[in-house]
């Protein structure tokens, strides 16, 4: 498709936006390889951040046929630094204990599963063709992230004790995740994506209703944490990418 150049911009800053979120959250969750709390969740844990890693891919591939600049997914990858990444604050916090994974995945995925099903209508085919391969994927995750909290929240007292933590020092980085500025309203007008901030209601009722069943209580503290969508990070992403990046970094020529 042919766009303007203002177009063109907004559509490569949406497109590294939902790929950072799900090259950085894949990366938290391979860090449970070998840890996890049972052999099959150690191996669920693998394949969504493989699922993750996967996305982020098609969409890189995507974003740098959109810039036009004979950049890869490489490029995108490893040769960005902290302040050029546009993922929300969420994704990169540390792993935490099980219980805070499987909050922060249930949140995301949530999140996910709404948002791909709006952009498996988009008139960009290459982001409905992306969107609708991911909502199976995002929708595996949602029922398995589910079913956990559940299991820890109506568990014994020590699962529920952790879930509620988790939940209390997760729920103000998720208002990023509905995060809108020039660029989404840009690509809103010209019919490439749907509203994202309107996905927000929706997210929490369905939210509401799972906590409802896990016997978990909403948080009540309103503030909201930014920035991450325009590069401004916890100092958590700096570490991360600098593992993330060492190898291409230190053989920058070398071929994979």
């Amino acid at each position: 498709m042919n766009f303007d150049s203002n177009i063109k911009e907004a559509l490569l800053t949406f497109l590294l936006r939902i790929a950072d979120d799900r090259l950085i959250l894949g990366h938290r969750l391979s860090e449970w390889c070998g840890h996890g709390p049972i052999l099959e969740e150690d191996i669920a844990l693998g394949n969504i951040a493989l699922d993750l890693l996967g996305q982020s891919s098609a969409l890189y591939k995507l974003a740098a046929e959109v810039e036009g600049k004979n950049h890869t997914e490489d490029d995108f990858v490893y040769f960005r630094d902290d302040l050029q990444y546009k993922n929300i604050k969420l994704v990169e916090l540390p792993k935490g204990d099980f219980a805070f994974t499987i909050a922060r995945q249930f949140f995301f995925s949530q999140y996910s599963v709404l948002l791909f099903e709006q952009l498996q209508k988009s008139s960009h085919k290459q982001i409905a063709g992306i969107s609708g391969k991911a909502i199976k994927e995002s929708s595996y995750h949602l029922r398995h992230s589910k079913q956990w909290m559940l299991r820890l929240g109506d568990g014994t007292e020590e699962s529920h004790f952790r879930l509620h933590n988790a939940v209390n020092e997760l729920w103000n980085y998720t208002g990023e995740m509905f995060y809108t500025d020039v660029n989404e309203k840009l690509l809103i007008e010209n019919k490439i994506i749907a509203s994202i901030d309107s996905l927000q209601s929706l997210w929490k009722e369905k939210i509401e209703e799972c906590f409802c069943e896990a016997t978990v209580s909403i948080p009540q503290n309103e503030f909201q944490h930014s920035g991450g969508r325009i590069g401004k990070h916890t100092e958590h992403l700096g570490y991360l990418l600098s593992e993330l990046q060492i190898l291409a970094r230190s053989y920058p020529d070398a071929k994979w």
